[in-house]
């Protein structure tokens, strides 16, 4: 007697669930994005609900294919041969300058190391801002810290000129005596002079030292 054959099951595929198509919408939108650029909630509300979107980006996180830098806020990790790392500080602080919700500036303490005018490392990253709250991001065990900071800080911000005078204000009347010679011959001759320009709004011990220095022969670079 003949064994009938059974019937062939047709295979299933496993269809993607909707949680899974909207992580992958997500990491594929943020792999074409470059170092340090912020991910939100709100750049995905074409994808699928708030709520879902909110929740895709936490399970991201929690699988290490984003890093939560700050509260609602994710960037993609950096992988090479050396494994993967969180974006570097800088890199997120450029495009938070970018976004123009505020303005951000090395720490004196940062700005000194920059100019040579001092050998310390920053034990802690802090960024300056004119926001009056303070906030803190996290990359990896690394943290950094944006604090605020008086008007003076942000002139001539993005220069060497601004440079100088956060590394100046931060070293204090009698190291920003010591080093003002030096520094008169590390900066440009025209960022200097862009130094000189703003003395009005310095506070007024740093104005005086300025007006002191400028006066003084100028050193020739070696």
């Amino acid at each position: 007697m003949a064994v009938p054959r059974k019937k062939a099951v047709p295979s299933e595929k496993t269809v993607p669930s909707e949680k899974t198509v909207l992580s992958e919408q997500i990491l594929e939108a943020a792999g074409k994005c470059p170092e340090g650029f912020l991910l939100a909630a709100k750049q995905f509300l074409a994808l699928g609900k708030r709520d879902a979107v909110d929740q895709a980006l936490r399970r991201l996180a929690a699988r290490g294919k984003l890093v939560k830098i700050t509260r609602g806020r994710y960037a993609l990790p950096v992988c090479s041969r050396f494994g993967t790392r969180p974006p570097a500080p800088e890199a997120v602080m450029g495009w938070l300058n970018q976004e123009g919700v505020q303005q951000l500036v090395s720490s004196g303490a940062a700005a000194a190391n920059a100019l040579g005018l001092t050998t310390q490392m920053p034990v802690q990253q802090i960024y300056l801002s004119r926001s009056r709250s303070q906030k803190r991001y996290v990359f990896g065990k690394q943290q950094v810290t944006i604090r605020t900071a008086a008007a003076w800080n942000f002139l001539l911000a993005d220069r060497p000129a601004g440079q100088a005078i956060r590394a100046l204000t931060w070293l204090g009347p009698d190291q920003a005596s010591a080093v003002l010679p030096k520094l008169r011959t590390v900066l440009p001759p025209e960022e200097w002079e862009a130094l000189l320009s703003v003395r009005a709004e310095l506070p007024l011990w740093l104005a005086e030292l300025l007006s002191e220095q400028d006066q003084g022969p100028l050193e020739v670079r070696g």
